[in-house]
């Protein structure tokens, strides 16, 4: 009887590490990326005291195989009133190249992309040391198409430039 006993027990040992390895192995990972999305009314394709957060901004996550450049997983989300984005990506993407980029802004006076910073690299793998699935992606902006006025002031305070 003893022996039925520790037989019966050793398989539910095994079906039951069986049975978790397997589920283990096709479970998806799920990480999120997050930021935030700006308008620069400077055109100097960075963030300064002028510039403002950007509610309702369209951004799109895209990654593609390091090898063949094929686009292997994309999601769109768009920015909250705060200007911040969160987007979900699932899968682990070890070898592939995953970034954010803006798409669209919803304001008129600030839809130029800048040229500068046209995307954020995300690493969307458990395999990097990283061992919480948020992400954050550096800020990402539109310009305006004129420089405002007061940027005089911002460029001066930052001293980018000489005068002569």
């Amino acid at each position: 009887m003893a022996k039925a006993v520790a037989l019966i027990s050793a398989f539910c040992i095994i079906a039951f590490a069986a049975v978790t390895a397997h589920a283990h192995a096709h479970s998806q990972e799920v990480f999120n990326v997050e930021g935030d999305v700006y308008c620069d009314p400077c055109r100097l394709q960075f963030q300064t005291k002028l510039s403002t957060k950007l509610p309702g901004a369209t951004v799109r996550l895209v990654c593609t195989d390091a090898v063949t450049k094929a686009v292997t997983y994309s999601v769109e989300g768009v920015a909250n009133a705060d200007g911040h984005y969160s987007l979900s990506v699932v899968g682990d993407h070890e070898k592939e190249i995953c970034e954010v980029m803006p798409v669209a802004s919803p304001r008129s006076d600030c839809a130029e992309l800048m040229n500068d910073i046209a995307s954020s690299r995300i690493v969307c793998t458990r395999n990097s040391g990283i061992h919480e699935a948020v992400r954050f992606a550096n800020p990402l902006g539109f310009m305006t198409k004129d420089i405002f006025p007061e940027c005089l002031n911002v460029i001066k305070d930052l001293e980018l430039f000489v005068e002569a």
